[in-house]
């Protein structure tokens, strides 16, 4: 019994080793629904700038890339239940996900703002939103965020499951407002026909605690070989300038890169 479970485990141990070989293909989770990080095209094809990312790391670590589409909310329990190698969806390292999955080193860090209508005056305080009705995307950090400051003072936080559907509800004048990674409101809401009156409201919200120290690629709990292969290639595309070129292209003014 003890030979059969050796034989078990270093069968385990050889698959582990041989998916992470040149040439192998690392399986990315994300939801393709948060532009400019992640998105479809016309044509049906993944852009943004964590696809931009994610194949320059596959690049620098000689693997190929295969992308599977998940609600963000089930994008941890598909991680958990082997459905890909790692997530790739502009996921914050926080301190309650790190208790169901590892994260590699962090890639970049973003702030999460406040949109609001220009004329409302609202600000990112509890003062400010008592009574309103604010949008977040389900499982995300800012609806952690939102649940934990805001919620129990009187702010109606009201999730979702599509952030494309916040931006719908608040423009159509359900929502007073909603809170995102800044760039993602930007392209996704701010710069598009709908979101022409509206604006970012006061400054970026805090919280290390809950809002993370920066995004990075969550990987199964103890698989320190992908980890360490992953940051290695992450390493590489930071010292080359890469993720600095990628976040002038997708972000403009607001510089994403780890000081």
């Amino acid at each position: 019994m003890k030979k059969l479970n050796i034989a078990l485990l270093l069968g385990c141990a050889v698959a582990s080793f041989s998916a992470l070989a040149d040439g192998s293909t690392l399986k990315f989770g994300l939801e393709a629904q948060y532009p400019p990080f992640e998105s479809k095209s016309a044509t049906g094809e993944l852009q943004g700038f964590d696809i931009d990312v994610g194949n320059a790391v596959c690049a620098a670590a000689k693997l190929k890339c295969e992308w599977f589409d998940t609600a963000f909310d089930g994008l941890i329990p598909a991680l958990q239940a082997r459905k890909f190698d790692a997530i790739n969806s502009a996921m914050n390292v926080t301190e309650k996900r790190r208790q169901a999955i590892d994260f590699t080193s962090v890639i970049y860090r973003v702030p999460s703002k406040l949109i609001a209508k220009k004329e409302s005056q609202l600000l990112p305080t509890v003062e400010s939103l008592k009574g309103k009705h604010i949008g977040v995307l389900q499982g995300s950090i800012q609806e952690s965020y939102a649940q934990a400051h805001w919620a129990p003072k009187g702010v109606d936080v009201v999730s979702y499951q599509d952030q494309n559907q916040v931006y719908l509800d608040l423009s159509s004048g359900r929502l007073d407002g909603t809170l995102v990674l800044a760039p993602a409101g930007q392209t996704g809401f701010l710069d598009r026909p709908d979101g022409k009156d509206y604006a970012f409201a006061g400054d970026a919200v805090r919280d290390d605690k809950i809002l993370g120290s920066g995004i990075a690629f969550g990987l199964r709990k103890g698989d320190t070989a992908t980890k360490e292969k992953l940051d290695v290639a992450i390493a590489k595309i930071k010292q080359d300038g890469v993720v600095k070129e990628l976040s002038k292209k997708y972000f403009g003014d607001i510089d994403v890169t780890v000081k």
